[in-house]
């Protein structure tokens, strides 16, 4: 069975799969489940062997496989393709979010770009080869998980499917019978392959004070004037001090920014409490604790900064990508661009992405796909048609050989 391929992105853009983002946000359009109902359906009109895999209540991976001409667990290669199910949400957008619409050469609507369109090439490629069945195809294993977007929890799961807790392979009957020889995670790149990305670490800070009615604020301690120093302090770590601390010849420096900031009860309140949150990108080098700890003792040696700070542990730490164990799959992956499209590029880049947790799983992996990241998230979202097909082509070319 062969697939449109813009039909094929159409039908995921029109289905809503946006990220609650951790909150418990209802509507048609929260959740993966008619993305992932719709996935089913279309492997099962492949005829490929597929399975899913409850994350959290109502949110599932699903994961398909296409059997190569010697079996992955018969010492055949094994190759996987991932794309997350999950967009952003759709607030502010000028477009008709759900409504796929092509023009001048785009296609628009909410995850388009980020990440349906890879998701639809990899769809492509793979209902191709499951037509054609080329000898020298490896096994190739398709995940789209849940979750990309706000906590990774679908991708942390993948590796339970060939590995069980103690790190022993599942063996043969598992929908992935061991662990990849190379992944290739989709994201839009603009077609040049990213071998290396920023992690972070994130955190929350509370300052303390003791609450009053305000119309005699002096009997209170106000928080938030606390937080005021706190910020200060860490906006000259942010300007002088963090970029300073090291550098990568792919991603540049580090970077850190206060996200948010909460405080107070209500307007007649003096805040006993202010909260705020931090997310310090991480290099691939870096290790997350001590980059933690050392924001920490800066903030600990300001002058201005005389009363405690708390400081939670970290939300999420680690989600680098280092190009030190991907050099072959990337050079492979960038000659095959190179033969469709005339260019590719090896890149590092600043946002994270499943390929850290594949590679920390000890598979070579890289990150692929049309559009730019540019276009990820935006009030009018769309997709390059023409890179949609050079992808498709260029993941077709690449799993076939």
């Amino acid at each position: 069975m062969s697939l449109d391929l813009i039909e094929t992105l159409s039908r995921l853009v029109a289905i809503p799969s946006v990220n609650p983002m951790g909150g418990s946000a209802t509507g048609d359009e929260f959740g993966e489940a008619r993305l992932t109902d719709h996935l089913e359906t279309l492997f099962d009109q492949l005829g490929l062997r597929h399975q899913r895999q409850t994350v959290t209540a109502g949110r599932e991976n699903i994961i398909a496989r296409l059997d190569g001409q010697v079996p992955a667990s018969d010492g055949g290669r094994l190759l996987l393709l991932d794309a997350h199910q999950d967009t952003v949400q759709v607030d502010g957008m000028t477009i008709e979010p759900w409504t796929p619409t092509v023009r001048d050469g785009r296609l628009y609507g909410r995850g388009a770009c980020d990440t349906k369109g890879g998701m639809a090439a990899m769809l492509w490629a793979l209902a191709r080869l499951a037509e054609e069945r080329p000898p020298r195809m490896p096994t190739i294993v398709m995940t789209c998980p849940v979750d990309e977007e706000s906590g990774f929890s679908g991708v942390r799961r993948i590796a339970d499917l060939w590995q069980d807790a103690a790190g022993r392979q599942t063996g043969p009957d598992s929908i992935i019978p061991r662990k990849p020889d190379a992944a290739i995670v989709a994201e839009p790149t603009s077609l040049d392959v990213v071998v290396a990305h920023k992690g972070v670490v994130r955190w929350r800070c509370h300052t303390h004070g003791r609450a009053a009615h305000s119309a005699d604020p002096s009997a209170g301690d106000n928080a938030i004037y606390k937080m005021a120093r706190v910020l200060l302090g860490f906006q000259r770590y942010a300007e002088q001090v963090v970029g300073e601390v090291s550098t990568h010849d792919l991603c540049g420096s580090p970077t850190l920014s206060v996200g948010t900031i909460h405080g107070g009860a209500g307007i007649n309140t003096v805040p006993e409490l202010c909260t705020i949150e931090i997310d310090r990108r991480l290099l691939p080098n870096e290790d997350p604790e001590e980059a933690y700890r050392h924001v920490i003792d800066y903030l600990a040696g300001q002058p201005e900064i005389d009363f405690p700070i708390d400081h939670d542990p970290p939300l999420i730490a680690g989600l680098m990508l280092s190009d030190e164990s991907n050099g072959e799959l990337a050079e492979r992956l960038a000659a095959t661009a190179q033969e469709v499209t005339g260019h590719c590029r090896r890149v590092g880049v600043s946002y994270g992405t499943h390929a850290a947790l594949f590679s920390a799983a000890g598979v070579p992996t890289v990150v692929f796909g049309p559009g730019s990241i540019e276009q990820a998230h935006t009030k009018d979202e769309w997709l390059p048609l023409d890179e949609l097909e050079q992808a498709a082509e260029i993941i077709y070319r690449f799993c076939r050989e």
